[in-house]
């Protein structure tokens, strides 16, 4: 009898940070990705915790693309016993080489960081999670493979990576094994996307699992020409308060596109002459890749847009800090969602301004320091400092490199028919339910499954997958905000929450009302530990 595959959400299911997916036959297992959880700090502990699964039994990695989220963890994958190759398109391996080695040196930094925190020094030291030398070992085990031809990632399998047009390398992952048909969306790029064609791949697959970031959110249709339009109108304004406008972006392809627009902007006239960096080494160093496969890559109009004279790259931290002490310029700088990076000492010195602007291009996760500005915080809390947010907060939704709720159910009709199952990943609890819901109005005969982290289901040709492992037990404390993003808060409130109380003598039993409700847990605890030794 012929044995069926298994399939296990490790990441990215009612999350969409951390992609990770073991399809497993008898003994032989991959990975579909291998990524960095990201957003809230409950979601981030993931990142340090055992994976699910023994490294040194998995026999392949097949990567959709170079997104951190995607194959942030295959240093480590790698350090704790991995020997396998890593499947991935040419672009993708082009990438990961800076991709990768960049956060090792971001674990190492961090580590570093907070080691030498005062407030720190009597807790256990940090280690990094992994470093740039695991980073590197990770990218010599990758293996390019072209776009449509088949390859054999390991014994029983056999695979072939699709257009995903989503950024440089993107690919959906199409295997089969054990007679079943399986597809791996990744994450599917919008029409009218810069740079790449519209996604492509297979119908009539027994199973599909598909990304569903903006599951619950439809955009204005607007082409290139449209959407630059709309920056050239934020940089004006930006621009006529006088201040800088700093803009978070992911490195890897949301600051190329933005590169392009600014450049053609630039070309016609139709922006101020302000100067523009790119304060990030990573995205230079993605930029260089870019600028090695320009030949490849669309709307570039034959002009050599990555060597524009508006754009200075800085790679130095010395010249990155300089900008500080500028007015009216524009600022491109990582993480795209606030948590790391450059763009950490940009929002220190430019939220607090009236006439600075910080333009967000991009998605913000939920518990991000992105998604606490964007939604509207008065104070935020950067590297043990609070500032008060009085900059110009604006946003660009068209930049995004993820195709909206239209364009999704668009694929998946035209994945048509899907005879098992289609699974909806890689999206909050939201954004999943409001596709679901949408997919069943299309189809009601069509098994659909909205996986948490931990499930795991058989997959057999034909019929609706089976569930045969549970969610983790902690998937709700790690969707959304979590006690540390309120902890956040409370802390940049409390001091102007004091002041609000009329007299010190009020103030200093309010601070005394506190810390008796605290230690009141503590007592508790306490007591609950008491009994169970009793």
């Amino acid at each position: 009898m012929r044995q069926h595959p298994t399939l296990v959400f490790h990441g990215a299911a009612k999350t969409v940070t951390g992609s990770c997916m073991e399809v497993a036959l008898g003994d032989t297992r991959i990975l579909v990705d291998c990524g960095l959880f990201q957003g809230s700090r409950s979601l981030e502990e993931l990142n340090h915790g055992d994976f699910a699964f023994a490294p040194h039994e998995i026999d392949a990695v097949v990567l959709t693309h170079a997104h951190i989220d995607h194959c942030g963890l295959l240093p480590k994958l790698v350090a704790q016993g991995f020997d396998g190759p890593i499947f991935c398109t040419g672009q993708s391996a082009d990438l990961l080489e800076f991709m990768l080695a960049d956060a090792g040196r971001i674990q190492e930094f961090e580590a570093e960081r907070r080691n030498r925190r005062r407030d720190r020094t009597r807790e256990k030291r940090f280690v990094p999670l992994y470093t740039e030398e695991d980073a590197l070992a990770a990218w010599g085990q990758t293996r390019a493979v072209a776009l449509e031809e088949w390859f054999e990632p390991a014994a029983g399998f056999r695979a072939r990576l699709w257009n995903a047009g989503h950024i440089l390398g993107a690919a959906s992952a199409e295997i089969e094994a054990g007679g079943v048909r399986l597809l791996f969306s990744g994450d599917l790029g919008p029409a009218q996307k810069a740079f790449h064609p519209d996604p492509e791949g297979p119908s009539g697959s027994d199973h599909v699992v598909c990304e569903s970031t903006y599951g619950n959110r439809t955009r204005v249709r607007m082409t290139i020409d449209q959407r630059r339009d709309l920056l050239e109108e934020e940089i004006h304004r930006a621009v006529g308060h006088g201040g800088n406008l700093v803009i978070p972006a992911f490195a890897l392809e949301r600051t190329q596109e933005l590169l392009l627009d600014i450049a053609h902007l630039a070309d016609e006239d139709r922006i101020p002459a302000v100067p523009v960096f790119v304060d990030s080494p990573l995205a230079n160093r993605a930029t260089s890749v870019f600028a090695e496969h320009a030949g490849e890559l669309e709307d570039l109009e034959g002009k050599d847009i990555f060597r524009h004279p508006a754009i200075h790259y800085v790679d130095d931290a010395a010249v990155s800090k300089r900008i500080n002490d500028m007015s009216g310029a524009i600022i491109i700088a990582a993480s795209g969602m606030c948590e790391a990076g450059r763009i950490r000492h940009h929002l220190k010195h430019n939220l607090h301004r009236r006439d600075s602007t910080i333009l967000f291009v991009g998605f913000q996760a939920q518990g991000s320091l992105g998604r606490v500005i964007l939604d509207g915080a008065k104070r935020v809390r950067i590297s043990g400092q609070d500032i008060d947010v009085r900059a110009q907060i604006r946003r660009i939704d068209s930049y995004s490199a993820h195709a909206d709720q239209t364009e999704l159910l668009d694929w998946i009709k035209a994945r048509s028919p899907v005879s098992g199952s289609l699974f909806l990943a890689h999206g909050e609890p939201e954004a999943v339910a409001a596709l679901a819901e949408l997919v069943r109005e299309v189809d009601p005969s069509l098994s659909i499954i909205t996986p948490a982290m931990g499930e795991g289901y058989v997959l057999a040709p034909g019929t609706p997958a089976t569930r045969i492992h549970p969610a983790r037990a902690d998937m709700p404390r790690l969707t959304g905000r979590d006690w540390q993003n309120d902890y956040a808060e409370l802390a940049v409130s409390l001091k102007q929450q004091l002041a609000r109380i009329a007299d010190a003598g009020s103030r200093r039993k309010a601070i005394a009302e506190i810390h008796e409700i605290l230690d009141s847990y503590t007592d508790v605890r306490d007591a609950g530990r008491r009994t169970k030794r009793g």
